[in-house]
């Protein structure tokens, strides 16, 4: 297959080294920083992505570019019937949720996001625990650090134009896409955003608290404004016992799990396991002609979510 990648910056290297590792080979590498281009030795080089798809006739194409850009290159490429892997979120606005859903219908390529921490070996076996229990209710809480430093490691970081948001929608909406999967789609929800730690470093909230309900009920808290990472932790309560998921770990009824299958970290630990088992799984649905997991519609519940927590300012609001 013949493989592209955008956008160069961190979570690009987690991609084209997972590729690597599966036994594929990247054919062409696109970003505009010529000084990240400067680093790859092993494709040809692009800093226009119009002309990267046109010129290499792509078998797939791994969006790993800041959040603005998504839609339009992976309406682009849908378009062009190449295959997309799109990091998340897979857009920041109301309206280009409904333009993606229409150009995967319309393209005969395949399209996934990646939500790599549905395929945490915890995540999974936490699944099967809960399939056929009542759910009573969860929550979930973040502590992350994302300093000053952080947000000026690209231009496009901590504005509402660029981001789309803060802590909801670039760290935490990971663990938002983890509840509605392990315990189903809310209907409404209140939240509250605030920026307690970076105020005249980002436009966009450092802090957030949400409960959603009707459908599903859980709150979650989280904050890039910890002085350190801890693990992120999920708690489900069901009528057959309670789930705890810590980070890779497993509990049940507070008794650790054993789990197998933990592919090590790419990237940041805080990343989780995932990212070897579901770019392994998007190119197996390429091979064998199935249909990703977390296409379009799956993907745009976790963005609805968070897109109806910054208009919520207080107030319960359907989420749609």
């Amino acid at each position: 297959m013949k493989i592209g990648i955008v956008g160069y910056g961190v979570i690009g290297h987690v991609h084209a080294e997972v590729i690597k590792e599966l036994g594929q080979k990247v054919t062409a590498v696109c970003d505009i920083d010529g000084e990240k281009l400067k680093t790859v030795d092993f494709a040809k080089t692009y800093s226009d992505f119009d002309e990267m798809i046109k010129n290499e006739d792509l078998d797939v194409v791994h969006i790993c570019t800041p959040h603005y850009l998504h839609k339009e290159m992976i309406v682009k490429a849908l378009g062009k019937g190449i295959n997309v892997l799109s990091e998340k979120p897979m857009c920041i606005k109301k309206e280009d949720i409904d333009e993606i859903i229409e150009a995967e219908k319309n393209s005969s390529a395949i399209f996934g996001v990646s939500f790599q921490n549905r395929y945490n070996p915890a995540v999974q076996k936490a699944k099967e625990f809960l399939s056929g229990k009542k759910i009573l209710g969860s929550y979930a809480t973040m502590f992350w650090k994302r300093d000053k430093e952080y947000y000026s490691s690209g231009a496009w970081r901590g504005k509402i134009a660029t981001e789309g948001g803060g802590v909801l929608i670039n760290q935490f909406i990971h663990t938002i896409d983890l509840l509605c999967y392990l315990t189903g789609t809310p209907k409404k929800l209140i939240a509250n955003v605030m920026n307690n730690t970076l105020k005249g470093v980002i436009e966009v909230e450092d802090t957030a608290f949400i409960k959603c309900f009707d459908g599903s009920d859980f709150c979650v808290f989280a904050t890039n404004g910890s002085t350190q990472d801890f693990p992120v932790n999920i708690v489900i309560k069901t009528d057959g016992g309670t789930v705890t998921i810590i980070q890779n770990d497993l509990y049940i009824n507070g008794e650790k799990v054993e789990v197998s299958g933990n592919a090590g970290f790419y990237g940041k630990s805080v990343y989780g396991s995932g990212h070897f088992a579901l770019i392994g799984d998007f190119y197996g649905c390429i091979k064998e002609g199935r249909k990703f997991p977390i296409g379009a519609k799956e993907a745009a519940t976790a963005v609805k979510i968070v897109l109806k927590a910054y208009e919520s300012r207080g107030e319960i609001v359907d989420i749609g």
